[in-house]
């Protein structure tokens, strides 16, 4: 019964029609030898189909033609008239869709190792508002791909990891299946770069090939928590204690949904999320707005010490998409006060994804990576402690441009979620929070999910990596600089008018190191200085 549901299933039925008319036309052709040409001519058409559809039920390049045979090449002959029908098709960034088509191509490109030139120059206007470039220098430099890492870890850290500049950012299993994660992990552990867990917990997934993990705690705590919802000390420093687990970070909120919850229902609650969360099987699994374990900005600081002890020293810090400043500062005020610090701090712009939000949050809530990222390296700065803090940065970052951008703001490195599904096969469909991934990626079932291979996904993710990497050394030796880290905001111009362009650093204007403990500090953060606690984040 379940195989007749599926043969007649929406993925299946142009395979199923296919081998139906096939076996109409063989019995026609038998019966009547004498029309040769009439039937065998269409018979010979819908067995080739048969024989199309069948190989793509096997092969191991498209996901997309495995869950979807025969139907799914409509896909590819629209690809293939891309560069024609463009204007009629495929999203513009330039004119302010939310993703450019184009970077969709360059991340499939790369992670099938295709060539991503490209003929006849640039196609932005460049003098249209909002072009942005990098200064180059007439002295360029050689950049080793390979030396683009950054050491994690502070004074407090006794384990200090040495990571990519580009990595796998926060994505659970559950909202991404099984293959996605064994894919997305065995890419990492070949490259050699992390792979975040994301706040559902580590998976048995995330062992199989031996990646290095960052484990996200989120509000849930999943993985690390008693059966009513609590932070359990002992479950996590069990977990923590795990050599593949190389960094622990706090979930304060996602740029895409900041300041919401969220809730697993109890019918998708299995056996097996229910022990890789730490929940009961069959109850609702919440996720809460706001941590239980901290409401203060020192409790929050008193929380990563504590998981850094608890973790055996290992480099611990907090995720944030910034909302309102005065918050961020309380908890900059309170390392002042507590003189505990984090490793390093990630910024999450409101500009990052998910799997499903309310429509509000995504499009109006939270502050954007520039502003935020720009934000909170110039607090640290104007209190003193940048130097011993470091600073990821995520939100729709994809290309070599994005990270060289996000570094010339502050960043010390990058991740990624939207580059790195692209690799694995992620066409965009927007059906995530359906479990009807047309590729396998975004799914729990296991009938779709087959159809994403992981050697040949794992492949890709390595590829992406190493071709955005790559492009990054190219980037950075044209500004004649020796990493990536060395990009400062006066390396970058954006056109404001059809006549004017300006520095990042006329539009980012930075503060002097000690300049809010010396009360200088200009309006921008003068008055949230003012209004900052460290005891409460109201001010």
């Amino acid at each position: 019964m379940a195989f007749v549901r599926l043969a007649f299933s929406p993925r299946y039925v142009a395979l199923t029609v296919a081998i139906l008319i096939t076996l109409l036309l063989a019995g026609a052709f038998v019966a009547h030898p004498d029309r040769p040409w009439a039937l065998g001519t269409p018979l010979a058409a819908f067995a080739g189909l048969v024989a199309l559809g069948g190989w793509d039920l096997v092969q191991k390049r498209h996901a997309v033609l495995r869950n979807y045979p025969i139907s799914a090449h409509l896909r590819f002959l629209l690809e293939e008239m891309r560069p024609e029908m463009r204007q009629y098709f495929f999203e513009d960034e330039k004119n302010g869709m939310p993703f450019s088509r184009d970077r969709r191509a360059v991340v499939y490109q790369r992670a099938k190792r295709d060539p991503d030139k490209r003929p006849f120059g640039t196609q932005y206007d460049v003098y249209g508002d909002g072009y942005e470039w990098i200064r180059h220098s007439l002295a360029p430099t050689e950049v080793d791909p390979a030396g683009l890492r950054i050491t994690i870890g502070g004074a407090d850290c006794a384990q200090p990891y040495d990571a990519s500049v580009f990595n796998v950012s926060a994505m659970s299993f559950g909202a991404l299946s099984a293959n996605a994660i064994r894919a997305l992990n065995g890419g990492a552990a070949d490259g050699h770069f992390y792979h975040d867990t994301g706040e559902g917990g580590i998976s048995p997934y995330h062992r199989e090939n031996g990646g290095d993990l960052v484990w996200e705690i989120g509000s849930g705590c999943f993985g690390a928590r008693d059966l009513d919802g609590r932070f359990s000390p002992d479950r996590f420093a069990r977990a923590a204690a795990d050599p593949q687990v190389k960094m622990i970070e706090v979930k304060l909120s996602q740029g895409a949904k900041p300041g919401h919850g969220g809730v697993l229902p109890a019918a998708k609650v299995t056996e097996e999320i229910a022990a890789i969360r730490g929940v009961a099987t069959g109850v609702d699994c919440i996720s809460p707005a706001a941590h239980r374990a901290f409401s203060t900005p020192i409790g929050l600081l008193e929380f990563v010490a504590e998981l850094r002890r608890l973790s055996g020293g290992k480099p611990t810090g907090f995720k944030l998409c910034v909302g309102h400043p005065w918050e961020f500062l309380g908890v900059v005020k309170a390392m002042l006060e507590t003189k505990i610090l984090p490793d390093f701090i990630v910024v999450d712009g409101k500009e990052g994804g998910t799997g499903a939000a309310p429509m509000e949050f995504m499009d109006h809530l939270g502050m954007p990576l520039r502003d935020g990222l720009d934000f909170v390296h110039n607090a640290l700065v104007g209190a003193g402690l940048r130097g011993a803090i470091k600073i990821g940065a995520s939100g729709k970052i994809v290309t070599g441009f994005d990270i060289a951008r996000a570094m010339a703001l502050g960043a010390d490195w990058c991740n990624a979620a939207r580059g790195f599904m692209f690799a694995v096969g992620c066409i965009q469909s927007q059906s995530c929070h359906t479990d009807k991934c047309p590729v396998g990626v975004a799914t729990q079932d296991p009938t779709r999910y087959r159809a994403l291979v992981v050697e040949d996904k794992r492949r890709r993710v390595v590829n992406f990596h190493h071709s955005t990497i790559h492009a990054l050394a190219e980037l950075t030796g044209a500004a004649g600089l020796a990493h990536p880290n060395d990009f400062a905001p006066a390396h970058f111009s954006r056109r404001v008018s059809t006549h004017e362009s300006l520095g990042f650093d006329e539009l980012y204007p930075a503060l002097r190191p000690g300049e809010l403990l010396a009360g200088t500090a200009d309006r921008r953060f003068r008055d949230a200085w003012a209004l900052a606690r460290p005891d409460r984040f109201a001010p």
